[in-house]
């Protein structure tokens, strides 16, 4: 610990002097001898604002060591966790505008040295140290906040080599982001010139330490970007601490360049210096001079080579010229031996074509009287001719056919008219005619045979030969009585 760490101090009994501290304050004698004479008792309230009152008077400022545990970070922006060892433990605040200074991210199990002042949280009386400045134990904020933020954005894939882009192999535009003062904006544009004089430089001034640095940064390679204006961009500064090239580890520094739409030269420093833009980027140079000469190409070997290139395609058409004529040449000669076996062949085809012409007009003078011979037969048995000599002979048949009709029609209409009037003999409705009738019961429809089928008042119906009588039973006389 700390020799500004405050502790308790223990008499050689091993219990607490009478409310010593390191600082030297005391107790004050009304809390610290119950058998006082004149009692004064106090709420929890009062003991805990006067706890606190010392407490904050009496500490002011504690340097403490301990481990991170119990981390929360709500909405409010401020954080709350404990900060423990081996035997102990506190719980400590990082208000939202101590928060945001931090250069590293606090983490649960992270070993760190704190600077604050004790109070009392009076809701829940315990006590606790208000954080205004912290660091991790054993290695600097900014190296802690380094390592962090290159877990993170390596995890989000922008430092993946699958996205590094190849550089042009002939810019007509190079965009430089760094300050106008010092040497490198010197060097990069003396090297520059030296290999391409044709060169087209937009150069976008920006701060690249201190305050403010990083956004600048961003915005100038946001500009160079999405402008259409560069084919490629160099970002970089001389060299420096950790803290003088901490603009470049900045995490919308890193993000302004993975999103860049133009290939991007890291040149930050010198060959030991590592930042995260060297990550993000597509090419790291070691320093700004080697950037200019990985972006620009040597003008006078571009000349040269291109007249090489020249020389050699000249020559290597007028060899291809030669060999067409040549070939050329050969092929005249041998359409001349084909033009000789095309006209043969004209000969040949004329004869064949001769030839078939006549065996064609044989072969239609044979099928011509083949067609006669066929057509007369035809007509002799043709459908016309038997079609009119069968007209002459259905007028007979149909007379015929008329007069054996006739005759079995008669004799059918005979038959029935005989079977009709035997039937009508035998109908009931003939005898009904006659006189008679038919007796059923009104209600059910019965047919009544005898007197005993009857009953004395039952309602009868009598059916006729051209209606129905409703009857009433007087009187059920048998013919034995009649």
């Amino acid at each position: 610990m700390r020799n500004s760490e405050r502790r308790f101090r223990s008499n050689g009994s091993g219990s607490s002097t009478k409310g010593d501290f390191a600082t030297g304050f005391r107790i004050p004698t009304s809390l610290s001898s119950p058998a006082s004479s004149v009692r004064q008792v106090h709420t929890v309230s009062e003991l805990t604002s006067l706890v606190r009152s010392t407490l904050e008077s009496s500490f002011t400022e504690v340097w403490l060591e301990g481990e991170v545990s119990n981390l929360r970070a709500p909405a409010s922006g401020h954080l709350y966790c404990t900060l423990k060892d081996e035997s102990s433990q506190i719980r400590a605040v990082l208000f939202r505008t101590t928060a945001t200074r931090l250069r590293f991210a606090l983490e649960d199990g992270l070993h760190v040295v704190a600077r604050g002042r004790v109070t009392v949280y009076e809701p829940r009386g315990e006590y606790q140290i208000i954080v205004d400045y912290a660091e991790p134990k054993g290695r600097g904020a900014l190296q802690l906040a380094f390592e962090q933020l290159r877990t993170r954005l390596a995890e989000e894939g922008l430092f993946d080599v699958g996205r590094k882009r190849p550089l042009p192999e002939l810019p007509r535009t190079v965009g430089l982001v760094t300050s106008l003062s010092g040497a490198v904006i010197r060097d990069m544009l003396t090297v520059l010139h030296r290999r391409c004089p044709t060169l087209h430089i937009i150069i976008v001034p920006v701060q690249v330490q201190g305050e403010g640095s990083a956004e600048q940064i961003a915005a100038a390679i946001r500009m160079l970007s999405e402008s259409g204006w560069v084919d490629v961009m160099i970002v970089g500064r001389g060299g420096g601490s950790l803290e003088d090239l901490w603009s470049f580890n900045e995490e919308v520094v890193v993000r302004a360049i993975a999103a860049s739409q133009v290939p991007v030269v890291s040149a930050v420093g010198h060959e030991t210096d590592i930042t995260l833009a060297d990550f993000a980027a597509d090419l790291r140079a070691p320093t700004p001079s080697a950037a200019a000469e990985a972006v620009a190409p040597v003008l006078v070997q571009i000349v040269s080579r291109l007249a090489e290139l020249s020389a050699r395609l000249q020559q290597v058409i007028g060899r291809r010229i030669e060999e067409e004529r040549q070939r050329l040449q050969l092929v005249t000669h041998q359409i001349a031996a084909v033009r000789v076996r095309v006209q043969e062949e004209i000969q040949r085809v004329d004869a064949t074509v001769y030839e078939m012409s006549a065996a064609v007009r044989l072969v239609l003078q044979v099928g011509q009287g083949r067609m006669v011979r066929a057509h007369r037969g035809l007509m002799a048995g043709s459908p016309h001719s038997r079609v009119r000599h069968g007209l002459a002979v259905v007028p007979q048949l149909a007379a015929r056919l008329y007069q054996g009709t006739r005759g079995i029609v008669e004799t059918r209409t005979q038959r029935v008219q005989s079977c009709a009037a035997r039937l009508h003999a035998l109908s009931p409705l003939a005898i009904l005619g006659r006189g008679y009738s038919v007796l059923q019961h009104a209600r059910t429809g019965d047919v009544i045979r005898g007197v005993d089928d009857v009953n004395v008042g039952e309602e009868l119906q009598a059916k006729l030969i051209d209606g129905r009588l409703l009857c009433i039973v007087k009187a059920g006389v048998p013919d034995s009585l009649i």
